[in-house]
């Protein structure tokens, strides 16, 4: 898994396989998306049209709770890899901790690895106690956890429960979603003039060095 990838949360409609594409053009390899984002049909033709070897891309997708809670997550995620056009995908996390139907959302997320539709399983949105519910009836441990972290909202307590669980912490909304203070930051801007850098090459750099994967 690449340590920095692009998200796509907000990336949708005609639009989005022109931005996706220019990820790829650019170098990224890991794109973060989400049943939730509706834009996983974009995602597909955006691979399609860049003509990268499938190998070469890791791509993340998240079941939503809505599945969760309607009983159709082996639909939703047959419905992923169709809208997508690929034969598996790298890594499918639960978006968010929905009561009462983790469980056995974890447990068709397995049987999914067993029959190698999808490489890898994690989480996202999950916080300590329920990792340790999860890891009380997992078969297969969670990879990663992502969660929300930015210089406003540093969560080095669920980001050290995470790793010290063998747990590997992915940081969303790194930039603090463009709508917060961090862009402005007269510390953060101070930082960048000395190094010669960006506001934002400093964010990154800040996950990275935490040992975060993260993905603006």
């Amino acid at each position: 898994m690449p340590q920095l990838g692009v998200g796509t949360f907000l990336v949708t409609g005609d639009s989005a396989i022109g931005k996706i594409s220019s990820a790829l053009k650019m170098g990224y390899r890991m794109i973060d998306t989400a049943q939730g984002y509706g834009n996983e049909a974009q995602v597909g033709e955006a691979i399609r049209q860049a003509g990268i070897p499938r190998e070469e891309l890791f791509i993340t997708t998240k079941i939503a709770p809505d599945a969760m809670r309607n009983g159709t997550v082996c639909q939703s995620i047959d419905e992923s890899l169709a809208k997508r056009g690929t034969d598996y995908i790298d890594l499918l996390l639960i978006h968010w901790p929905v009561a009462g139907h983790i469980e056995e959302t974890w447990k068709i997320m397995e049987e999914y690895v067993d029959n190698g539709k999808v490489r890898s399983i994690g989480i996202s949105n999950f916080n300590p106690h329920h990792i340790d519910d999860l890891l009380a009836y997992a078969r297969i441990k969670p990879v990663v956890n992502q969660i929300e972290i930015h210089p406003y909202m540093t969560q080095y307590d669920v980001s050290g429960y995470n790793f010290r669980n063998g747990i590997q912490t992915e940081s969303w909304g790194p930039l603090g979603q463009g709508t917060t203070d961090e862009l402005t930051n007269p510390v953060i801007s101070e930082i960048a003039k000395h190094h010669g850098k960006s506001i934002v090459q400093v964010i990154l750099r800040w996950h990275m060095q935490r040992g975060l994967v993260t993905m603006p």
